[in-house]
């Protein structure tokens, strides 16, 4: 009895492996996939053809478990989605997608989903809090993160509505940056204000 389950532990061991590197594989395929959708945002290509977007199942191969590094857009996305508005409702949640999404390639701005989000991390002036808060930033509930990969799905297929009203910026609403009084209000969701710079204010 013991050696045969010895035998089946040692079987599903030698499976696991290529298991695990054909997951890995896919994943690889998938954040090349999105990679090109992010390309087709800034340079402001017409939509994706239906083939070549993302679909829930090849989304869900990219950091399953909120655990990988934050090297591709679709878990830079997905992360910014989740820990800005994991609280929150699908509107929110969108609405931080689509500030990512609008900043991607805007002047001022890096041309990279993952760029927009490490923003400032050198001069520990992040754009986004989360990224720099001293935190772990592996994910806790993943009900919600699985949310937050579908959101990030959408955004990079453009198939979002923006509810922002192409915001750039926006705040908690329990805060009141000094920032905000020099920008135009866009919208505003249960949880957030968005805003977009006013050009009568530029100098």
């Amino acid at each position: 009895m013991r050696l045969s389950s010895l035998l089946l532990g040692l079987a599903l061991t030698l499976l696991a492996g290529p298991l695990n590197a054909a997951d890995s594989a896919k994943a690889a395929v998938v954040e090349d996939k999105a990679q090109a959708l992010e390309e087709k945002v800034v340079e402001e290509a017409p939509p994706p053809k239906k083939s070549e977007t993302l679909s829930p199942s090849e989304v869900k191969a990219v950091d399953p478990a909120g655990q990988s590094p934050m090297d591709d857009s679709i878990t830079c996305l997905a992360r910014t989605i989740y820990w800005e508005a994991k609280e929150a409702d699908a509107r929110d949640m969108s609405a931080v997608a689509s500030v990512v999404i609008n900043r991607l390639g805007h002047d001022g701005f890096p041309d990279t989903i993952c760029g927009v989000v490490k923003q400032g991390v050198e001069t520990k002036s992040c754009q986004f809090s989360w990224w720099c808060d001293g935190r772990s930033d592996q994910v806790e509930e993943k009900q919600r993160y699985d949310v937050a990969k579908e959101i990030a799905r959408k955004a990079l297929n453009q198939q979002l509505k923006d509810p922002t009203g192409g915001a750039l910026y926006f705040h908690d609403r329990t805060v009141r940056p000094d920032w905000a009084k020099v920008y135009r209000k866009t919208a505003e969701t249960k949880l957030f204000l968005f805003y977009k710079p006013n050009p009568a204010l530029a100098r």
